[in-house]
């Protein structure tokens, strides 16, 4: 099933330029590669979208398997966060008619459900790559960020014409320090004795929510927070 899901969704990147992720996309790739149609639509059975899905999710899937052979530990945080989204874009750079295609898709109210989630999958493959260690809300906190800035970066890269798209990774480098300066004053009004009383409550709340069960990576910790702003 995964040679099939593979063929057919090569042969759709030489037509989403021309007819989107569609049906007629689908409908061609099928066509290309002499697949089974029955097995095919098995392999997409929401058509278009899955297929979209599948792009997206093979750009995850190189992006981890390139960030997998690199020495990220000695970089700070916000560096690595920069590289790894540098590291996704630039792998799609060859198919940014196909990703600009799957942001129209995604933009669609009937599909912005599973435009999040290849979002929140995306940053949660980069949090893990980096070996993110959170066991708290801090595990949810992370990748919400990390989704905003994602996701902005994306939609300028789309747009960009710089050379070595400078302006997309100057771009993405105030998106970090926003989440820095802020995550600073998360920090310091945590530390102020004045609103500690304050804060109890709603932080022993937070203290309750548990990230989901994974594989760590002690080798690579990562942080995103005010603590880490010099790593």
């Amino acid at each position: 099933m995964t040679d099939l899901k593979d063929a057919i969704l090569d042969a759709a990147l030489t037509h989403v330029a021309f007819d989107g992720w569609s049906e007629a996309t689908l409908e061609a790739a099928i066509s290309d590669t002499g697949a089974d149609p029955a097995a095919a639509r098995a392999a997409f059975p929401r058509g278009a979208v899955d297929l979209a899905l599948a792009f997206h999710r093979r750009g995850d899937a190189d992006m981890v398997a390139r960030l997998a052979g690199e020495a990220l530990s000695e970089m700070r945080i916000r560096d690595r966060i920069a590289h790894a989204i540098r590291v996704r874009l630039d792998l799609a750079e060859d198919d940014k008619e196909a990703v600009r295609r799957g942001a129209t898709l995604f933009a669609l109210p009937i599909h912005a459900a599973d435009g999040a989630r290849a979002v929140w999958e995306t940053c949660d493959a980069i949090w893990t790559a980096l070996g993110d260690p959170s066991t708290d809300i801090n595990w949810y906190s992370k990748r919400a960020t990390l989704s905003g800035v994602y996701s902005s970066t994306v939609l300028y890269w789309l747009g960009d014409q710089s050379p070595g798209h400078a302006a997309t990774w100057e771009f993405l480098d105030r998106r970090i320090e926003n989440v820095m300066q802020f995550e600073k004053l998360k920090k310091s009004m945590n530390d102020n004795p004045l609103l500690k009383p304050l804060l109890a409550g709603p932080n022993w709340l937070f203290s309750q929510v548990k990230a989901p069960a994974r594989m760590p990576r002690p080798d690579m910790p990562g942080h995103w927070g005010a603590s880490d702003t010099d790593k």
